[in-house]
């Protein structure tokens, strides 16, 4: 007869080594992040007990003069992100108790620099949720998240 056991409760198997807890990863656009994305991704890392990354990943454009003058930080004007929405979805996370940590990426090809962050930090959640503008650019963005994150992928509705 087989026995039940509390997953909670119950010890490791033998010769099995604990493993570190994986961080939740939410990224976005520069654009407003979807509000069921934001509540999944938050909602993931307070059941798992893990630390939140917002990634806010914001595309470099071809201003070459601007970026050797000021750094990559000015190339992207104020209006050109939801740098606001983007601060207040981390401060809503971090107001839950979740270990919560922005990131303001900007990079000639975002979604390569996304896929780096998710294998940097061994996350075990990439929530891609980013909100409004959703084109092409973006179906586009979210089938090379879903074809090449070596992590589970949660994709924001109509993506």
């Amino acid at each position: 007869m087989s026995e039940i056991r509390d997953r909670e409760r119950s010890e490791a198997p033998p010769g099995a080594s604990p493993r570190r807890a994986r961080p939740v990863v939410l990224a976005t656009l520069s654009v407003r992040i979807d509000p069921a994305a934001e509540e999944m991704a938050i909602a993931s890392a307070l059941e798992a007990g893990v630390p939140l990354i917002v990634a806010n990943m914001l595309h470099l454009p071809p201003y070459p003069a601007t970026v050797m003058l000021v750094g990559p930080g000015a190339a992207t004007l104020p209006h050109e992100e939801a740098l606001e929405e983007v601060r207040a979805t981390a401060a809503r996370a971090a107001a839950l108790g979740i270990k919560t940590e922005l990131l303001r990426v900007t990079s000639r090809h975002p979604i390569r620099a996304l896929l780096q962050i998710v294998v940097e930090r061994d996350a075990g959640l990439l929530v891609f949720g980013p909100g409004r503008r959703r084109g092409l650019r973006f179906r586009a963005a979210a089938r090379r998240v879903r074809r090449d994150a070596p992590c589970l992928v949660w994709v924001a509705p109509d993506g």
